[in-house]
């Protein structure tokens, strides 16, 4: 237990006039109107957000490591051959000697559509709109949902590729397609870590979780 100064202390970032806490709305309350029970949850969530910091940082270093170890032995690997690996790497797994490990490196593209989304957008509106009656009741409804923003107002790639693959041969729908797969474009990718045990003798491998929901 911390000192008795300490504990009533609120835990922020933000400068705070002494005497007083800021609430969620940013409105200063004096520390003589701050409820023990509020006293001791802030104590509480200070400890765990403290931790919860630290084993991220430790987290990151770990991947760091473990991704510069895994580029590190590719390249001795190549040595063998005399040949040097260069440029975009990709998936690779390493076992151990007995096979009852098994670390994975994945990439993975980000893909993101650029202006060219909205002629393709408008190509289809113009479809459905010329069916009119004609027109399926689930289809206006993937359209829809295909177009609909979250809430950073971007589209959800998803849902944009489940109109590839409604079998439609009308020329015009065609078109929107081919505006759609041009519209798509790798702006990046993310690196995962992925690491294996063996389930018993089985060739099933289970992994070992490093998320806290997962533990």
């Amino acid at each position: 237990m911390n000192n008795e100064n300490e504990f009533y202390k609120q835990y922020t970032s933000e400068q705070v006039v002494a005497g007083y806490w800021r609430d969620a709305r940013g409105t200063l309350v004096p520390e003589s109107m701050i409820r023990e029970i509020d006293r001791e949850r802030e104590q509480v969530v200070a400890e765990i957000i403290e931790h919860a910091k630290i084993l991220n940082r430790e987290l990151s270093l770990f991947k760091a490591k473990c991704l510069g170890d895994i580029e590190a032995f590719i390249e001795l690997s190549a040595e063998q051959y005399n040949v040097h690996v260069g440029g975009v790497r990709g998936n690779v797994a390493l076992f151990s000697f007995d096979g009852r490990y098994k670390i994975q490196r994945a990439v993975y593209d980000c893909i993101a559509p650029d202006e060219r989304v909205l002629a393709a957008k408008q190509l289809i509106i113009d479809c459905v709109n010329s069916w009119a009656e004609n027109a399926r009741p689930e289809l206006k409804t993937v359209v829809s949902r295909a177009f609909a923003t979250d809430k950073n107002g971007s589209l959800r790639l998803g849902r944009l590729l489940e109109l590839r693959r409604l079998d439609i041969q009308d020329e015009r729908w065609c078109r929107a397609m081919s505006a759609l797969d041009e519209s798509l474009q790798v702006v990046g990718n993310r690196t995962y870590v992925r690491i294996y045990e063996r389930v018993g003798d089985s060739d099933e491998y289970r992994p070992l979780s490093l998320g806290v929901s997962g533990v």
